[in-house]
């Protein structure tokens, strides 16, 4: 209940700060995407709450993690749109992770580690103990399903919570620039979900 109040509290305040239906309409989405990923461990009011550092934290994880479900993927699919779809995460995920740690070097910055990262990480490890059962069209349905699911909410969070609360303009612009290529996964994503239907 208390989370709830963070998260009303949140979206008030931030449509007292800019209006517009559209905005908050993202704003909600994200807004259940957060208290979905940290349960009763944190609020989305703290969430938004986050220093730069901890911002940081959180999508290096989230980028870790796509990474990890890529290499399952890799190994378990004979799929060519899925390796494919998997090669690219790779790539551009670690780009991005790479970018950010020299960004975080040029600031004199070390990325903190909190407890949306912990529960990403948790959650993370669920799944891919789950996909590891799976074979054939069984494994290619739930990995993209996952994919665009992961990829839906990630964005929704860094667009409505995340970037609207950096402080520093080129962690702004590091992270702005990542939700472009994120957003493309995210098409890319939706496509292949129709592909393995």
């Amino acid at each position: 209940m208390v989370a709830f109040k963070g998260c009303y509290a949140l979206v008030y305040r931030t449509y007292m700060r800019e209006t517009g239906g559209l905005l908050m309409k993202k704003l909600i989405s994200a807004l259940a995407v957060a208290a979905a990923f940290i349960g009763a461990q944190a609020t989305a009011q703290d969430i938004a709450n986050m220093s730069d550092t901890e911002f940081a934290h959180i999508a290096y994880t989230a980028d870790n993690i796509d990474i990890r479900y890529a290499h399952l993927a890799l190994a378990l699919s004979d799929n060519p749109e899925i390796k494919k779809f998997a090669k690219t995460m790779i790539s551009d995920h670690e780009a991005v992770n790479e970018a950010a740690l020299e960004l975080l070097a040029k600031l004199g910055a070390t990325a903190q580690d909190n407890a949306v990262s912990q529960a990403l990480n948790e959650r993370a490890d669920n799944i891919i103990n789950e996909f590891s059962q799976l074979r054939g069209a069984a494994f290619d349905k739930a990995y993209a399903e996952n994919e665009l699911a992961y990829h839906q909410e990630v964005n929704a969070l860094v667009e409505g919570t995340m970037i609207p609360n950096i402080d520093n303009a080129e962690v702004k612009a590091l992270f702005e620039q990542g939700l472009k290529i994120f957003k493309a996964h995210e098409k890319h994503a939706e496509m292949m979900v129709k592909s393995v239907q």
